[in-house]
C-alpha cells in the first residue's frame, strides 16, 4: 500500500503555513443534543498574515463559531442534519470547512473517504510537532508477534521526551491490542485482528515530558483493518419456499434467494454470484428453473405447457442454490441453501360426476340425507379449484331438498328438508349442477359430466290422523250442566288410499272434567267447570285427545283443546283482617281499614258493599265508613271498656245477582301504658254484640 508515503509527503509539505484552515473536513458524532454555549469542537483558520478582520459564518443559524474558533450552539438543538458548513474571511484569505454529523452507529466511510485521496487528504493542515498518519493492517495477520505497522513521528525531535498512546486497544478493552514505543514512535500489534469484530480503532498519541505532562497532542492516529476473504456467504432467512402457478409463462420469477457475507461489502470478498447446482425431481425437465447470478433471482424456464401441475411427478421442488463470493471466482467461499418451490393449482379441469343418474329412496315423512353424489377432479383437493358447490337447477319447486358439499369427501349431501307426502307424489326428478369454489381459468368450461339426475322413490307409510284445526278453541260458561256437550272433535287419515276408520281418546284431562264419543269425536263434561280451578290458567282449561286409525300397527294423532271459559257470579267475597286492637284511652277511633276480595271476574266483583249488622241500646258503639271500591273503615264511637268485641260485617259484591257474605270482625279493646299494649284480660271477658243484645232484650221482657 502506498498511502502512508503519500500522507507523509503531504505533512511534510504542511510545515509550511498554508492560508485557510488548517483541516477542512470534521466528522463528529452526532449527541442526544447540543447543548447551548458547550463547546462541539475548534476550527483552526490562519491566513498567514494575522488573521486580521476575521469573520465566521455557519451554514445553521442555531450554531456559531467565536473569534477563538470554538464551534458552539446558540441554544439547546436536537435536530440539525447531516453536515455544517462554516466560511471564514479575513482581509486576506477565505475558505469553507465541512463538519460532518454521524450516527452513532454510522462507519466513518470507506478507506477512500476517510483517507481523501480525491481533494483534500483528510490531514490537519496546521503546523504540529506530532505526524500521525492512519495505519492500514490486514486482518488475520500470523504470528510472530508483536508486529510493526506504523510510526509516529515528532518534527521537534524527541529528546528528553516519550510517546504515549491511549484510545480503544491499548488502554480500553479490548485493551493490549496496540502499544508505542516511549522513544521511537513504533507503532506495534500484538495479536491478529478481525475486521469483523472491529473493523477500526481511533487512538490517540501524544508526547509528554519525563514527568508524564503533555508537551504535544494529543493528536489521532486511525488504525484500519484491511478485509480479507474468511467468511462465507450464508442463507439467514430459510426456509425458503416460493410458489408458481401452473402454466406460468416462461421467465415468471418465483422468489429470490439472498445471502449474506460478512466481509467487507466494498470488495470483492463479500461480491456474490449464484448458481443451481441441483434440482430434484428432474422431470419433466432437468433445467425448469434458472437464477440470475447477481441478484438471486429464480424464475422459470420451461414452456407453461411443461408446467402442468397434473402430469408432474411432484408438484414440489426442490433446488440447491449456491452463493459463492469474489464475484464467482474460483478462489471464492462458497455456501448452500435448499429452495423449495412450490406448482400451485389454478382451475383448469371442471369437477364431472362419476355417473349421470343417482337412485334414493326415502320414506314419507323422514328428513335427512338419502344420497351421497360423487364427482371427480384433477386439481389440487387443498385448494378451492378442487371444492365443489353443488345446486339443484330443476325438480324442487317446494323446496322440499337441499344438497351441501361434504368438506371431507367432497360429495354431495342431498337432503330432504321437508317431509315428502306419498299421497301427493310418490316420484321425484332432481337435476344437480356441481361447481368449484374458484371459477374456471377463461378456455375452460362446465360440460354435460358436470350436471347429474337423482330418480328419488317415496315409499308408503301409515301416517296418524290429522286433527282440524289443531289446536281447537271453545269458549264456555263455567258451571255448565254435567253431560254438556263442548264440542266436536274433527280428525281425518292422510292415508287416503287404505280407506282407515278412526276412533277417539282422552289422552289428557288434568282435572277430569271431560269425556270424548270414541266413534265421532263428541266432547262432553261429566264435572261442573269451574273457573277458580288451579287447573284454568288464564280461563283457559287445555286437554289433549289422540286419534287412533285402524292401520297395522295403528298410528295416532294428537288433537290439543282450549276451553275457554267465562265467569258467573259463584263466589261471595271475603273481607280481611278479621282481627283489629285498640287502647282503651285511645284518641284516635279510626280503629281498622277492611279489605274485601273476590275470586269472580269484573263485573261479579268490586265495586264492594259494606254494612254493619243493626246495633240496638241506648247509643251505637261504631260506624263503618267506605273508603273506595274495596275498602271501609271501622271507627269507634266512643272509648270502650277493655274487653273483646265481635263486630258482624257484611259485604256484597256487584254481580247479578249480588252475592253478601257476614263476617265477624274481632275487635279487642286493650290496656295501653308506657307505648306497651296489654289485652290479656279482655281475651277471658269474649264479649260479643250479640250476647249484648239478647241480655238487654232479656231484660226489656221482664220489665212487661
Amino acid at each position: 500500500f502506498f498511502f502512508p508515503q503519500v500522507l507523509l509527503l503531504a505533512c511534510a509539505e504542511d510545515l509550511e503555513c498554508v492560508p485557510g484552515f488548517q483541516q477542512k473536513v470534521f466528522y463528529i458524532e452526532k449527541p442526544f443534543k447540543f447543548t447551548e454555549d458547550k463547546l462541539i469542537l475548534n476550527l483552526k483558520f490562519d491566513d498567514c498574515k494575522g488573521n486580521n478582520k476575521l469573520n465566521f459564518e455557519v451554514s445553521n443559524p442555531d450554531f456559531t463559531v467565536e473569534l477563538d474558533g470554538n464551534l458552539v450552539a446558540l441554544k439547546n438543538v436536537s435536530e440539525v442534519g447531516r453536515a455544517l458548513f462554516v466560511h471564514a474571511r479575513s482581509e486576506h484569505a477565505e475558505d469553507m470547512a465541512e463538519i460532518f454529523i454521524l450516527e452513532a452507529n454510522e462507519k466513518r466511510g470507506a478507506l477512500k473517504e476517510i483517507l481523501k485521496l480525491e481533494g483534500n487528504l483528510g490531514i490537519p493542515r496546521q503546523k504540529r510537532a506530532i505526524l500521525a498518519t492512519p495505519i492500514l493492517i490486514p486482518e488475520n495477520q500470523r504470528p510472530p508477534f508483536p508486529r510493526l505497522v506504523g510510526k509516529v513521528i515528532r518534527s521537534e525531535g524527541t529528546e528528553g521526551v516519550k510517546f504515549r498512546i491511549s484510545g480503544k486497544g491499548v488502554d480500553q478493552d479490548p485493551k493490549g491490542i496496540f502499544r508505542i514505543n516511549e522513544m521511537s514512535g513504533d507503532v506495534s500489534v500484538t495479536r491478529t485482528l478481525d475486521r469483523e469484530a472491529i473493523a477500526n480503532y481511533e487512538l490517540e498519541v501524544e508526547v509528554v515530558d519525563v514527568n508524564g505532562k503533555t508537551i504535544d497532542g494529543p493528536v489521532r492516529l486511525d488504525v484500519l483493518v484491511i478485509d480479507q476473504n474468511d467468511n462465507r456467504p450464508m442463507f439467514k432467512e430459510g426456509p425458503y419456499i416460493g410458489h408458481v402457478m401452473e402454466g406460468s409463462a416462461t421467465g415468471t420469477t418465483v422468489m429470490r434467494m439472498a445471502a449474506f457475507d460478512a466481509d467487507d461489502a466494498s470488495t470483492d470478498n463479500a461480491l456474490l454470484r449464484y448458481n443451481i447446482l441441483r434440482q430434484t425431481p428432474t422431470k419433466p425437465s432437468p433445467n425448469m428453473f434458472y437464477i440470475d447470478p447477481e441478484k438471486g433471482d429464480i424464475v422459470t424456464v420451461v414452456s407453461p405447457t411443461l408446467l402442468d401441475r397434473e402430469t408432474m411427478e411432484s408438484p414440489k421442488y426442490e433446488l440447491v442454490i449456491e452463493a459463492k463470493d469474489m464475484g464467482g471466482m474460483d478462489v471464492g467461499l462458497t455456501g448452500t441453501a435448499t429452495a423449495t418451490i412450490l406448482i400451485d393449482d389454478k382451475n383448469d379441469h371442471a369437477p364431472e360426476f362419476t355417473k349421470k343418474e343417482f337412485q334414493a329412496t326415502v320414506k314419507e315423512g323422514v328428513t335427512g340425507v338419502i344420497v351421497n353424489l360423487t364427482v371427480g377432479d384433477r386439481d389440487d383437493p387443498a385448494t378451492g379449484a378442487w371444492r365443489a358447490v353443488y345446486s339443484i337447477i330443476n325438480g324442487n319447486p317446494g323446496q322440499s331438498f337441499e344438497i351441501h358439499t361434504n368438506p371431507q369427501t367432497n360429495e354431495g349431501m342431498l337432503s330432504v328438508v321437508k317431509p315428502l307426502d306419498y299421497e301427493i307424489s310418490a316420484f321425484h326428478t332432481l337435476l344437480i349442477k356441481v361447481e368449484n369454489e374458484d371459477p374456471l381459468i377463461p378456455d375452460i368450461a362446465y360440460g354435460p359430466s358436470s350436471t347429474a339426475t337423482v330418480q328419488i322413490t317415496v315409499e308408503d307409510v301409515n301416517e296418524g290422523p290429522v286433527f282440524h284445526p289443531n289446536p281447537m278453541a271453545v269458549t264456555k260458561q263455567e258451571n255448565i250442566p254435567v253431560g254438556s256437550v263442548v264440542l266436536t272433535l274433527n280428525a281425518t287419515d292422510p292415508d287416503t288410499l287404505q280407506h282407515q276408520t278412526i276412533r277417539y281418546s282422552v289422552h289428557k284431562d288434568p282435572a277430569g272434567w271431560l269425556e270424548i264419543n270414541p266413534t265421532n269425536g263428541t266432547v262432553g263434561t261429566t264435572a261442573v267447570l269451574d273457573r277458580e280451578s288451579p287447573f284454568v290458567h288464564d280461563n283457559v282449561y287445555t286437554a289433549l285427545f289422540l286419534a287412533i286409525d285402524s292401520g297395522n300397527p295403528p298410528a295416532t294423532g294428537t288433537g290439543t283443546l282450549h276451553i275457554t271459559l267465562e265467569d258467573v257470579n259463584d263466589n261471595v267475597p271475603s273481607l280481611y283482617p278479621t282481627l283489629a286492637k285498640v287502647c282503651d284511652d285511645a284518641k284516635d277511633l279510626r280503629v281498622v281499614v277492611l279489605g274485601a276480595s273476590d275470586k269472580d271476574l269484573h263485573p261479579n266483583t268490586d265495586p264492594f258493599k259494606f254494612e254493619l249488622s243493626k246495633q240496638s241500646g241506648p247509643e251505637k258503639l261504631w260506624r263503618i265508613n267506605r273508603l273506595n271500591n274495596t275498602h271501609a273503615q271501622v271507627i269507634l264511637l266512643q272509648n270502650l271498656k277493655k274487653a273483646n268485641y265481635n263486630i258482624p260485617i257484611s259485604v256484597t259484591d256487584s254481580g247479578k245477582p249480588p252475592l253478601t257474605n257476614t263476617t265477624e270482625l274481632r275487635l279487642q279493646v286493650c290496656t295501653c301504658k308506657k307505648s306497651k299494649m296489654d289485652c290479656s284480660a279482655s281475651d277471658a271477658l269474649h264479649i260479643s254484640l250479640t250476647l249484648i243484645l239478647l241480655s238487654l232484650l232479656s231484660l226489656f221482657c221482664k220489665s212487661f
